[in-house]
């Protein structure tokens, strides 16, 4: 495990040292309605590290890290939760929140052997989005291994739930499977706003310019100097979804409307980009501690 933390941090910081600006934009603070929903995206991303969303469906989605009150607060009920045992571990759930009118599609970060494994296989393939579309092949397997079940869960979702919104998060791998999830239902058909926070680079330039295309809103949510934003280098064929809603607050900070910056284009030197020294805590804080049940799962 070390030396794969190891070689993730190396190639961070080369990442950072090769970024070059293609398309920039900054516009000053977001509204208030978007700061709360993006709080209450994170936490239902956070809830995916909690074992008892993706052990059992029926259930009330909680946090017993109590890192997800807004979400704790909502009428809410698990349609599915799995963990996926195949070579990438992908793990997550389905759940309805009748208070906000929300169906979720929620995939875990990073929390076991198989997860790493999966974030380093940096090769590119092909996917079946679009014409010549290409993928960072183990964030599209982890989507692959997971699609029958996430599709056949929302198959009937409009008509079960009319007037719902569909929406998908995660954080870190979850962010990135949580893209490649909101562009195959979209590709089907479907109404899907996106929220990550702290995703990686998913795709090369086609997939990307394809999903941040799609209608439905891409939130694609970075903090301060975290470093997986930053992943897989750019120097590999990989860019980002636009935009960029950076949050420009160091860790442990209240964060507020007026300090989340927005930056469009695939690549950008501002916002997240722009750091050289960066820091894993960085990736760990996104309104709160998001991985909370993670991080206690380890230390017992």
């Amino acid at each position: 495990m070390a030396t794969l933390l190891f070689t993730f941090l190396f190639v961070v910081l080369a990442a950072c040292a090769i970024a070059a600006p293609i398309s920039e934009e900054k516009r000053g603070g977001i509204g208030s309605d978007l700061l709360g929903t993006f709080n209450l995206m994170e936490q239902y991303a956070g809830a995916s590290y909690c074992s008892n969303n993706y052990q059992s469906a029926g259930d009330k989605v909680t946090c017993p890290s109590k890192t997800c009150p807004l979400v704790e607060a909502a009428n809410t009920t698990s349609l599915i939760e799995y963990q996926i045992i195949t070579s990438t571990d992908v793990t997550g759930y389905v759940a309805v929140d009748h208070t906000n009118s929300l169906v979720v599609v929620a995939f875990r970060g990073s929390s076991s052997v198989k997860n790493w494994f999966t974030n380093l296989d940096f090769k590119l393939t092909n996917t079946d989005l679009c014409d010549g579309c290409t993928a960072h092949n183990g964030f599209w397997q982890s989507w692959v291994d997971s699609r029958d079940d996430i599709l056949g869960a929302i198959k009937n979702y409009k008509t079960a739930y009319p007037g719902y919104k569909l929406v998908s998060t995660g954080h870190s791998l979850g962010g990135a499977i949580a893209t490649l999830s909101a562009a195959q239902l979209r590709h089907d058909g479907y109404d899907v706003a996106l929220y990550t926070f702290g995703a990686p680079r998913i795709a090369g330039t086609k997939l990307s310019s394809y999903i941040t295309n799609q209608p439905g809103g891409n939130y694609r949510v970075t903090h301060w100097n975290d470093p997986v934003p930053n992943l897989p280098p750019i120097a590999m064929g990989f860019v980002h979804v636009s935009p960029e809603y950076y949050i420009n607050k160091p860790n442990l900070q209240t964060v507020g409307a007026s300090d989340i910056k927005t930056y469009s284009g695939s690549i950008n030197l501002g916002g997240n980009t722009r750091w050289v020294v960066t820091d894993v805590g960085a990736h760990l804080w996104y309104f709160n501690s998001i991985a909370q049940c993670a991080v206690n799962s380890i230390i017992g």
